[in-house]
């Protein structure tokens, strides 16, 4: 039979200075930043301090409920990742920056424009109707580029 060790209260605080820390980081980097890889970042850094404050209170009441709820906001959180990485690598495909300010132009047009609170200018991608490779559709060849004949 294992025993189950009660913890201190220091260790308590400690531990929820440790979330707390990295609860704020994140609001602070989520608040602040201008790129949408950084934003989801700070999302992320958020989530793990909530989850290091809940196991924090679920050791010291000797409760597995807050462990158990960690599982599941880590879960949630893997799955955030995943999907806000795809829409981010689609939206950059789309203007060719990361620039939040950027995304306020992707609206109705009936909707107000979102504009920059400061006075820093954005910068549109020089080309964005440049032609990049694509993909052949699945299941069929890709079409060749034209060779010309080089001289020997």
């Amino acid at each position: 039979m294992t025993q189950v060790s009660e913890m201190t209260a220091t260790a308590l605080e400690s531990q929820l200075i440790v979330g707390a820390t990295l609860f704020v980081l994140g609001v602070i980097g989520f608040l602040t930043r201008r790129n949408l890889i950084l934003i989801m970042l700070s999302a992320e850094l958020m989530l793990h301090g909530v989850s290091i404050n809940l196991t924090a209170f679920s050791r010291y009441h000797g409760n597995p409920q807050g462990q158990v709820f960690t599982i599941f906001v880590l879960t949630i959180a893997a799955c955030e990742a995943g999907l806000g990485l795809s829409l981010i690598l689609s939206l950059y495909q789309r203007r060719k920056s990361l620039d939040v300010l950027l995304w306020g132009k992707l609206g109705e047009d009936d909707l107000p424009v979102f504009t920059s609170p400061s006075n820093l200018p954005v910068q549109v991608p020089v080309d964005p109707n440049a032609d990049y490779p694509h993909l052949s559709p699945s299941g069929r060849m890709p079409k060749t580029q034209p060779t010309t004949p080089t001289k020997t």
